[in-house]
């Protein structure tokens, strides 16, 4: 499996969160730094696909993200029932088990499911506004580009579409606009949520290896 984000503090926050025994990653699990925005996500996740260790893997987008429902609190949780940008629109694989393993791995979090949408700037004001009159819950600059890259990449080793997923962090909500990561409650709040969340990503791969009835 291969866990993508686009920052430097989202990198730090999971290979911190993979040094515990709780959180020590299995063989054949890695994570990729991609860089911030869209095409730097398109371009580094398919360098890392063209590897013979990773033709095959299953993906994994994740980070931050800005919430768009009222209501909404940093470190709130958003998993990807689908991402959608301009291009395409790309389901994810096990919503459901992932949302519950994420439960388990962060207990007291708000775990959100819907459709995360994809842009190629920060996000303000109305613009805010007006992705979620589109049906969209919450919005980063990587997912939408990061899946759409994957799925475009070939099948896993079964035939199968590859197994993909995205879940974020909430760092930046309509009632906790955020100003600069890090510097905030709600910056150090979402990387200590994601710290915590590999265990649950290890949960989906292996389910997804489990054998279909």
């Amino acid at each position: 499996m291969l866990v993508a984000c686009a920052l430097r503090i989202e990198q730090a926050a999971l290979r911190s969160g993979g040094r515990g025994a709780r959180g020590a990653a299995p063989p054949g699990y890695a994570v990729l730094r991609t860089g911030m925005g869209p095409r730097a996500a398109e371009r580094a996740l398919g360098r890392a696909l063209a590897e013979p260790g990773l033709r095959r893997a299953a993906v994994l987008a994740t980070g931050f993200c800005a919430g768009l429902v009222p209501g909404m609190n940093p470190g709130d949780l958003v998993v990807a029932a689908q991402t959608r940008d301009p291009r395409s629109t790309v389901t994810c694989a096990g919503t459901d088990l992932l949302a519950e393993a994420l439960a388990r791995a962060v207990p007291g979090r708000t775990v959100h499911t819907g459709v995360l949408t994809g842009t190629d700037h920060v996000v303000r004001g109305q613009e805010r506004a007006h992705l979620r009159a589109t049906g969209a819950i919450a919005v980063d600059m990587e997912s939408a580009a990061t899946l759409w890259t994957a799925t475009r990449a070939g099948r896993d080793g079964t035939g199968r579409a590859r197994p993909v997923a995205a879940v974020r962090v909430v760092v930046d909500a309509p009632e906790h606009e955020l100003v600069r990561i890090g510097t905030v409650r709600g910056g150090i709040s979402a990387f200590r949520v994601l710290r915590a969340v590999l265990p649950a990503f290890y949960d989906w791969h292996r389910s997804l290896l489990l054998p279909r009835r």
